[in-house]
């Protein structure tokens, strides 16, 4: 089984999202030609997605080793980027019957009116294998394993109905979608209560500004277009030791300001693949529910959030972010992760943050940078977990994706920085018993108060 599913995976996004698209047309009821080209139109997007974001770390890789070197920034946490996450989290036991086991867990929240969620986004499914891997590995127990990440997909999904409503009115062209991604999720408590917290300062609504906003108050400035270009020649010049050197490497200079510019433009167009695709397929299933199940209308599709990160003010903020948290991350006390290869994982973070926020600028900023700060001391705590996961999966694969720099530990900012994470881990893996109680208790109450909702909903639509 692990075989099969280590293939499965292996195949990528790219190649698995048209497949399950295909499949899932047809059995909806859309004509094979048509269901083959929604499953096609997401994995081009997926593509593209990948192909725009290995250009944003290969671009910035150089200059901002460079400027690690020059400015002596040295930290102990080897930065392996998503993909080696996913490697790690999938070439486990736990990550090998991680899709049958949280497909048959959503089955079941279905039936018992616990969701309204029905998580189509496999893929990702890799972040609950992450979190059930490096309890397996730190507990040596592969059963609390398999409960870590079952706890953790049930608050997500619990979390995705929570968020859904707000997340359909903000973004356009997402009716019947909502995002049962932990990674997301996990920074909706942050973006809550700092939100809150932001509204009673006094006269701090009127420092509304969206990305709309922006490009009206500052014209050409405020285009995320031109940010990037700013900023990609900014890190370009400080990769640069002294004046002569800057001289004579203005046109890399150039050319790294132009490929960030190309990154915040690129993306936008890529996203709307994902939306043209999807949109055939959650139409004919709202239509499938309505029509077989009359007390099942207002399910709701699990997406990736790949369909809304090229929102203008996703962009703008992690643009921003990206030089903000560099520094932050070596200055930090305690902190010994500094992220390069997540950068292009930083765009994942807003997508449920912005429904809160109403694309506010400003306040999207401050919640991001609080998020990443705590991020980092996540990331810096569970280090040592999640080595030990991926030097255990080099061993048995020699996957060079997963191989950790002597004289390094392993880390990621993809979801080993959320709060799902940590808190999870922690509980598991140092309380036990008592944790485990703890968090059964809260996800039972969390399903419960979910279910009720969901009821009463019914009941009013009706």
């Amino acid at each position: 089984m692990e075989q099969v599913f280590s293939y499965i995976i292996g195949l990528g996004a790219a190649v698995m999202m048209p497949i399950i698209f295909t499949i899932l047309g047809v059995c909806i009821g859309i004509k094979f030609g048509k269901a083959l080209k929604s499953g096609l139109l997401v994995g081009v997007g997926f593509v593209g997605l990948s192909v725009v974001t290995a250009l944003l770390t290969s671009s910035l890789g150089e200059p901002l080793k460079r400027v690690t070197e020059i400015y002596g920034l040295s930290l102990g946490i080897f930065d392996m980027g998503w993909p080696a996450a996913a490697s790690v989290a999938y070439n486990t036991s736990v990550g090998a019957f991680i899709i049958p086991v949280c497909l048959a867990v959503n089955i079941v929240m279905l039936l018992t009116k616990t969701t309204k969620t029905v998580n189509i986004d496999l893929w990702n499914y890799w972040h609950f294998a992450f979190i059930g891997a490096v309890v397996y590995f730190a507990s040596d127990n592969i059963w609390w394993g398999f409960f870590a990440a079952i706890i953790c997909y049930i608050i997500t999904l619990v979390m995705a109905d929570l968020t859904c409503k707000q997340f359909q009115t903000y973004y356009d062209k997402m009716d019947g979608i909502s995002i049962p991604q932990p990674f997301c999720q996990g920074f909706v408590p942050f973006a809550v209560v700092i939100n809150k917290a932001l509204d009673k300062i006094p006269g701090f609504e009127k420092l509304n500004i969206d990305a709309e906003g922006m490009k009206k108050k500052f014209g050409i400035m405020g285009e995320p277009l031109f940010l990037g270009v700013i900023v990609g020649c900014g890190i370009g010049a400080l990769a640069c030791e002294s004046g002569k050197q800057l001289v004579d490497n203005i046109p890399a200079i150039l050319g790294l300001g132009i490929k960030m510019g190309a990154v915040m433009e690129l993306i936008p167009r890529i996203t709307s693949l994902f939306i043209e695709g999807l949109r055939p397929i959650s139409d004919a299933t709202r239509e499938l529910i309505a029509r077989k199940f009359k007390n099942a209308s207002g399910l709701n599709i699990g997406m990736s959030p790949a369909l809304v990160i090229g929102h203008p003010t996703t962009l703008v903020v992690s643009l921003l972010l990206i030089p903000v948290t560099l520094f932050l991350s070596v200055i930090l006390p305690g902190n010994q992760f500094l992220p390069l290869a997540s950068l292009a994982g930083m765009f994942y973070l807003f997508p449920a943050v912005l429904p809160i926020t109403k694309g506010n600028v400003l306040k999207t900023f401050i919640i991001g940078l609080i998020a990443l700060i705590v991020g980092l001391y996540f990331v810096t705590d569970l280090a040592p977990f999640f080595t030990q996961a991926a030097q255990d999966v080099y061993a048995k694969t020699q996957d060079s994706a997963v191989k950790i720099p002597e004289g390094f530990q392993g880390g990621a900012l993809d979801f080993a920085s959320s709060l799902f994470s940590w808190a999870i881990f922690h509980l598991v893996y140092n309380m036990k018993i008592v944790g485990s109680i703890i968090l059964v208790a809260f996800t039972l109450a969390l399903a419960i108060f979910n279910r009720r909702r969901i009821i009463k909903e019914s009941r009013n639509a009706e």
